[in-house]
């Protein structure tokens, strides 16, 4: 007896190792288009993923193939095992998902319309107890015999969670969860987020970066179909880059600021930022490794008569990263 209950406690932890999600070679074409381009990501039992991209890089392709909506042109995609091309029902059966615009129904309470959701899963956990468990999760007790579209913003944005949650699917997906709420409700509901995390697989798109910052343990950042970063969040800018790299506020003509930096020895890059101060002009100068190059950028000032109106050390905050990122891809 000694023997088999050890076995089915190392099944169990083999088991808690397993990944919810397996995305291995993901291509999606549409026609000459290439939305997705060789995506391969693995997320943990247990892990919240921020994933991230501009606007047209791929991120919902990926994510409409992996909650079941999209085919695949190749590679393949599993959810707790689970192929969701082979067996879509069985693949979503393990989903909770929550779109942008919560998928409610204003004409019903909040109880009629989860007991309507309880039935259109197929869900088999007793029905009181659960949804009494699911409306505890997301604090929505109170409000469950008023009609949805008497609910603030935030509520509404809790029923669309409490949707999502039927079921107790392993993995959870919200898209743009915060949008349109204040910042008392946007702290609300991250605060759920890691709530949430405690129990279930957890991936957020978002394009709100300090959101990501908050909540997620690893970020994924797409761009033009590509992963560019798969970092742990607060290894993310070492990911990125090693080397130095300082904003210059310069008062001279642009194209020769810009083009007497590039040239200066130790400049890996030097970019044109959109902020100006009257006539000077913002550079971002990002030094090669081990190299530091003030005095070299003072000493090219002072003979060309630029006057320094500012220089600051460009740290390693989200934005910065997402920017680089991007711009390192085009």
């Amino acid at each position: 007896m000694k023997d088999k209950g050890k076995k089915e406690q190392s099944a169990q932890q083999r088991s808690d190792k397993t990944p919810v999600i397996v995305i291995e070679h993901l291509v999606k074409r549409y026609g000459p288009l290439t939305a997705l381009d060789d995506v391969s990501i693995e997320v943990g039992r247990g892990e919240i993923v921020g994933l991230l991209g501009p606007n047209g890089a791929g991120k919902s392709t990926a994510m409409n193939i992996l909650t079941g909506y999209l085919s695949a042109s190749g590679g393949r995609v599993l959810v707790d095992g689970v192929d969701v091309l082979l067996s879509p029902i069985e693949a979503k059966r393990k989903i909770g998902y929550l779109p942008e615009q919560p998928p409610v129904y204003p004409d019903m309470t909040v109880d009629e319309y989860l007991a309507f959701v309880y039935q259109l899963k197929g869900c088999t956990l007793p029905r009181e107890q659960h949804l009494d468990d699911v409306c505890k999760a997301v604090r929505i007790t109170e409000v469950r015999s008023r009609l949805i579209r008497n609910l603030s913003k935030g509520y509404r944005q809790r029923v669309g969670m409490a949707q999502a949650l039927i079921g107790d699917p392993p993995l959870l997906i919200f898209d743009e969860p915060t949008v349109g709420l204040d910042p008392k409700q946007i702290i609300e509901v991250r605060n759920l987020l890691r709530t949430l995390g405690r129990r279930h697989t957890v991936i957020l798109s978002t394009h709100i970066l300090s959101e990501v910052q908050a909540v997620c343990e690893r970020i994924v950042v797409i761009d033009r179909g590509r992963v560019v970063a798969n970092e742990r969040t607060e290894d993310l800018g070492r990911a990125v880059s090693e080397h130095a790299a300082y904003r210059y506020r310069i008062l001279g003509p642009e194209r020769e600021v810009v083009s007497e930096l590039r040239a200066r020895h130790g400049v890996a890059r030097a970019e044109l930022l959109p902020e100006r101060e009257g006539d000077a002009v913002t550079v971002l100068v990002e030094c090669e490794r081990g190299v530091d190059v003030r005095r070299a950028v003072f000493s090219l000032c002072a003979s060309k008569g630029w006057p320094i109106l500012g220089l600051s050390p460009v740290g390693a905050d989200l934005e910065d990263i997402f920017l680089r990122l991007v711009s390192q891809e085009k």
